[in-house]
């Protein structure tokens, strides 16, 4: 690639990073102008042909449209649960169980957070967690970055193991077969094994890096959010922060290894809830002093145990109750809901004559499950008709920046994806960069796998895709160099779990439920970091494993 291509694969990144995180634009504005620059230099320099941008800039608002579909069911959930009295009473609830801010983060961001995930997937959990926690009286900056933080270790088996199942098995394939080097490296396993060897590899490796998701949590928040900007304060409670990590890590371990990859997620999540808050309950490594955002915290306290509730407990928690059970119950391939939930398709095939075609399922998506359970919830908590006008004016109010940005951001992923189809003789963007990594690392491409993960997740959105889009590529190299491909697939995966810190896509999704749009770049900033540290430990972990174990 000439420097100028190198810019043009680069500008997807670069655009949103100079606009969104130095600059501070909103996502509103950063993404329009990233996408026509993008759009342009697809033109100009990758000799894109103009219908096949276009056609791509179709299938994103197609795509987007499903986002947004998500999105503004996780809203209208949250402010059905607001105005019907029961966030109050579940905020109440939580002095049953802990007033201490961060046991109540690890809780519902890291465990909760968790399970969420493996039923749905898809920027579900920050989108149901982090308004959970401003309902706490969590700062909202706070809420979301640190639920996009904790939404990581869980993606590898995300919608049922959709990230593997469907991610890394169609890349792995050319066409409708297994490619040659895979098929020869799997021997007389089945695609299904072989995927289940991949699982384990992945959640033994995250292992070590997922356990301390917990403490990286409650250390950020009281240094970034406490009253005395401390670190120690999260230190405080590193026993319990790894115990808690454990109660995720380990049985996900167990069940990838037994099972396979499509319930570590869901049996991790639960597992770790029936783990962990009985021991939150008894104090278990906890010290015995709470731990409160300042004076003022508006949060729960002992006293607060007592306070009137505008309904059961019980009854408050019934609304999540079904999108949990639902989830799960939609997700079941043993079972027909699913295959009749997915035969109602919106898309378009063969847009403006080129290859490219796009769908999704409507009443498949968590979206349609949040409306259902909304709809419950009006009747079960007996909403005046004044309270369920102003939920839904004030849900489709709140949708107007993500709609904006949504609608430019992933138009701009799909054009950065779809560039194979070129007259400039070059591969696709991503898989130019990707090559361009390769042949600069070498040996050392363990450190780098996890990276082109992460990017895969942070340009296109999703796990899944990055995994379709690299796991191929990633066990090409391994194989030119001599070293385990199903390992450096694994290290793929874990890749694609970092970048879903700093998703685009799920960070303005997550900001608009909690009203927090406009300040995408401050939220990248924060998840950054983390992002980046988990992407090294797992290179760092699969060189260990590659080259010395």
């Amino acid at each position: 690639m000439t420097f100028l291509e190198i810019i043009t694969a680069l500008m997807p990144v670069l655009a949103v990073f100079v606009l969104l995180i130095i600059i501070r634009f909103p996502a509103s504005t950063a993404m329009p102008v990233s996408f026509l620059i993008v759009a342009v230099l697809a033109v100009m320099v990758w000799k894109v042909p103009i219908v096949q941008v276009a056609a791509a800039s179709m299938e994103g608002i197609i795509i987007a449209v499903s986002i947004l579909w998500i999105v503004f069911g996780a809203i209208l959930l949250l402010n059905t649960l607001t105005n019907s009295g029961a966030l109050d009473t579940i905020r109440n609830g939580f002095s049953g169980i802990t007033a201490d801010r961060r046991v109540q983060l690890i809780i519902i961001a890291w465990l909760f957070g968790s399970f969420i995930e493996g039923a749905a997937g898809f920027g579900t959990p920050a989108a149901i967690g982090a308004p959970l926690l401003v309902a706490l009286g969590f700062p909202p900056l706070a809420a979301v970055s640190l639920a996009l933080i904790a939404d990581s270790s869980a993606v590898s088996f995300g919608a049922v193991g959709t990230p593997l199942i469907v991610g890394v098995d169609q890349g792995l394939r050319e066409g409708a077969m297994v490619a040659p080097q895979v098929q020869a490296a799997m021997g007389k396993q089945s695609m299904g094994e072989y995927l289940q060897e991949i699982a384990q590899t992945t959640v033994m490796i995250d292992l070590f890096i997922g356990s301390f998701i917990p403490l990286i949590l409650v250390v950020m928040l009281t240094k970034f959010f406490g009253q005395n900007k401390s670190a120690r304060d999260g230190l405080k409670i590193w026993k319990f922060a790894l115990f808690a990590g454990g109660s995720f890590t380990v049985p996900a371990f167990l069940v990838a290894t037994l099972l396979g990859p499509e319930f570590p997620s869901i049996i991790g999540g639960l597992a770790g809830l029936a783990i962990v808050i009985p021991a939150a309950k008894k104090g278990f490594l906890l010290p015995e002093e709470p731990w409160y955002f300042g004076p003022d915290d508006a949060g729960l306290k002992s006293g607060d145990a007592d306070a009137v509730k505008h309904m059961p407990l019980v009854k408050a928690w019934v609304p999540y109750i079904l999108v949990a059970i639902f989830l799960v119950l939609t997700r079941l391939n043993a079972l027909p809901l699913k295959s009749w939930l997915t035969s109602v398709k919106v898309g378009w095939s063969n847009i403006l004559g080129t290859e490219i075609s796009t769908s999704f399922e409507p009443l498949y998506l968590p979206g349609s499950i949040f409306l259902i359970v909304v709809s419950i919830t009006i009747f079960y908590h007996k909403m005046s008709r004044q309270a369920i006008k102003e939920t839904f004016f004030h849900s489709a109010k709140s949708m107007a920046g993500s709609v904006i940005a949504l609608g430019a951001a992933v138009p701009m992923v799909r054009v950065f994806i779809n560039s194979g189809l070129n007259n400039a003789e070059l591969m696709s963007m991503p898989m130019e960069l990707a090559e361009m990594v390769a042949n600069m690392v070498g040996g050392a491409w363990p450190l780098a796998a996890p990276l082109i993960g992460a990017l895969g997740s942070f340009i296109s959105g999703s796990a899944t895709f990055s995994n379709m889009m690299f796991s191929l590529f990633q066990f090409s190299v391994a194989d030119q160099i001599g070293i385990d491909g199903h390992m450096v697939v694994a290290l793929q995966v874990l890749g694609s779990n970092a970048g879903n810190m700093v998703c685009v896509l799920n960070v303005v999704a997550a900001a608009s439920v909690v009203n927090k749009s406009g300040e995408e770049g401050t939220i990248i900033r924060m998840t950054l970091v983390p992002m980046l540290l988990y992407v090294v430990m797992a290179g760092a972990l699969g060189m260990l494993f590659i080259y010395l174990i």
